[in-house]
């Protein structure tokens, strides 16, 4: 699957476990700062695959379904490939500051999110093809950097929090969540 805003593709499976659900893109104003594709189980791709795409009503219940089996269904993985660059740094405080909100668990937490994030970039950026994988699970929220693992943080409660920075209503990617219904509901 291609984002269709950057031309980065995502493979169709990430493992034996997760399938891809969408791809979508985070833009800051007119730059496309990263693609996003999201990975889920079967069993979360099967319970949404039962719900129209057509009907409005139908579409939040996609969500929704979508949303809860991410977090409680897992693992789900969000794969960010960069299409531009960034300061380590900067990266890791904007997703610390999108998980913030979300999140009503330890500062500590998001602080030890934010160590593995900029510690697992070389040379201080992340540049073009820079990949960062976020394993959500409920042992808490594992962090890769260009294929090395970083860490794990402990919290399950992170890790549902950064399942919504990607899924909720004020996604940071609202093309991903579009993605995802067209890709996993069914046509009627």
């Amino acid at each position: 699957m291609t984002d269709p805003a950057t031309g980065i593709a995502f493979a169709p499976k990430l493992d034996d476990e997760r399938v891809i659900a969408g791809v979508g893109v985070r833009k800051k104003g007119p730059i496309k700062i990263y693609s996003v594709g999201v990975y889920i189980s079967e069993a979360v791709k099967e319970s949404v695959a039962t719900i129209s795409k057509t009907a409005a009503d139908d579409k939040k219940a996609a969500l929704d379904a979508l949303r809860d089996g991410a977090k409680e269904q897992g693992p789900t993985t969000f794969l960010l490939k960069m299409n531009f660059k960034v300061g380590a740094e900067k990266m890791a405080s904007a997703i610390a500051e999108s998980v913030v909100p979300r999140f009503n668990g330890a500062d500590s937490d998001v602080s030890a999110l934010k160590d593995l994030i900029s510690n697992g970039v070389v040379d201080g950026s992340a540049t073009k093809g820079t990949t960062f994988q976020f394993d959500c699970t409920e042992e808490g929220l594992s962090v890769n950097v260009n294929g090395k693992e970083q860490g794990i943080v402990p919290s399950a409660g992170l890790a549902k929090a950064f399942c919504d920075v990607y899924l909720d209503d004020k996604a940071v990617s609202p093309t991903l969540k579009s993605s995802c219904l067209e890709n996993l509901c069914a046509d009627e």
